[in-house]
């Protein structure tokens, strides 16, 4: 399910429980939707589907981030026909020669 389904879905629920929300949890809520409209649409999926936009892509431009010393996994963002796609994989993936690859200290996405 993506972010915006989420924070969708965590309004509608709100809305329809009927409950008292808290200041806290609106603007939780509230920042959620801001971050994600700041950012656009992310699309996460799978590192075999990302792998296969890479290869779709002419000359692909893919961000990488290997994770910190505990957790040691990789994250990878590219865009592809105006959307952003996402991957997080425990291993490097092998991409092609025609990717240009940027090494980037942190990937943040917005949860």
């Amino acid at each position: 399910m993506s972010d915006t389904c989420t924070v969708h879905l965590a309004r509608e629920q709100i809305m329809t429980n009927g409950a008292a929300v808290t200041a806290a949890g609106a603007a939780v809520v509230a920042a959620v939707a801001q971050a994600i409209k700041a950012s656009g649409a992310i699309v996460r999926v799978e590192s075999v589907d990302f792998q296969t936009l890479v290869e779709r892509g002419d000359k692909p431009l893919v961000l990488v981030c290997r994770g910190g010393f505990f957790s040691g996994k990789y994250q990878y963002l590219m865009g592809y026909k105006g959307l952003v796609f996402y991957a997080k994989t425990a291993t490097p993936l092998v991409l092609p020669a025609q990717a240009e690859v940027v090494e980037a200290k942190k990937i943040w996405i917005p949860s």
